[in-house]
């Protein structure tokens, strides 16, 4: 029996109506306030509700099941402009003068544009020479913040017993302090050459790309013994495609094109604990 939750902040009786007259509903559930669940839809009308869903500013999920959240091993998120609000580097090059050059180099690698991954990151570094510490540390104090429904997110995951993974093409001096904050299992992000309090434009070690996302959620669900229906895994950028082929649940929040094409569910209106809507206690 397909199912069909449709989420919106402003979720209007009338809209709800005519998506389920659309797919046949048999019958629907208020779940609160923002959410519904029409049950046993006809799944061929996925194409029609889709389109009408996005002219209306509607969240939709096709569930062939609601799984239980307690069976589920493994949640994995991209940070910049998933789990939090921005785009670390550019913030950085902000405090600086130089977020423009940067920013233009970050959307172009999000989209897809620039296909090498490391390579976009290497130019963005590099226009960050000089830049002091305390730069890092503004940007966190004063821009960071979650974005709505994070924290809900990772609390109910790890009540439920599901292991957490930050996985980031962004920079450890962000995730370590996130993954403190918020009791996360395990971080990966690329790490900022330091030298005399200032950042001298280079990244040490192995970066965090979209292959090395995906190995470390490969190597979370392995230990974990987790199918990929027992994985959630959120991005937003192309570089977070490769990790979310690992998941049944891939979310692409607030994303770009090329990750909403590809993804299974997106969360385009409804905050990151949206996604709990989807499951059974």
């Amino acid at each position: 029996m397909t199912q069909l939750i449709l989420q919106a902040p402003d979720l209007r009786a009338p809209d709800t109506e005519k998506i389920a007259a659309i797919a046949q509903a048999g019958g629907i559930q208020n779940l609160n306030q923002t959410t519904v669940r029409l049950i046993d839809v006809d799944a061929a009308a996925r194409a029609e509700v889709a389109a009408l869903c996005e002219s209306l500013g509607i969240d939709h999920a096709f569930l062939d099941q609601i799984d239980r959240l307690t069976d589920c091993k493994v949640l994995a998120s991209d940070m910049d402009s998933t789990l939090i609000n921005i785009e670390c580097i550019d913030e950085i090059a902000d405090m600086a003068g130089r977020k423009a050059q940067v920013a233009a180099i970050t959307e172009a690698a999000m989209r897809g544009e620039i296909k090498d991954f490391s390579e976009s990151l290497r130019r963005r570094v590099s226009l960050l020479e000089g830049v002091g510490v305390e730069a890092l540390e503004r940007v966190y104090q004063e821009r960071l913040q979650l974005n709505p429904g994070a924290e809900n997110l990772i609390q109910t995951a790890k009540r439920a017993g599901i292991r957490t993974l930050l996985v980031s093409g962004g920079f450890t001096f962000f995730t370590q302090r996130l993954q403190e904050r918020l009791g996360l299992d395990e971080t990966r992000a690329n790490t900022l050459e330091i030298v005399d309090g200032k950042l001298t434009g280079r990244v040490l070690g192995e970066i965090v790309d979209g292959a090395a996302k995906a190995r470390a959620v490969k190597a979370m669900a392995d230990a974990a013994d987790a199918a990929p229906r027992q994985i959630l895994a959120l991005g937003d950028g192309a570089n977070d495609l490769e990790m979310m082929s690992h998941a049944h649940y891939s979310i692409a929040y607030r994303a770009k094109p090329v990750v909403r094409a590809q993804a299974r569910y997106a969360l385009n209106v409804s905050p990151l604990d949206s996604v709990l809507n989807w499951f059974r206690a």
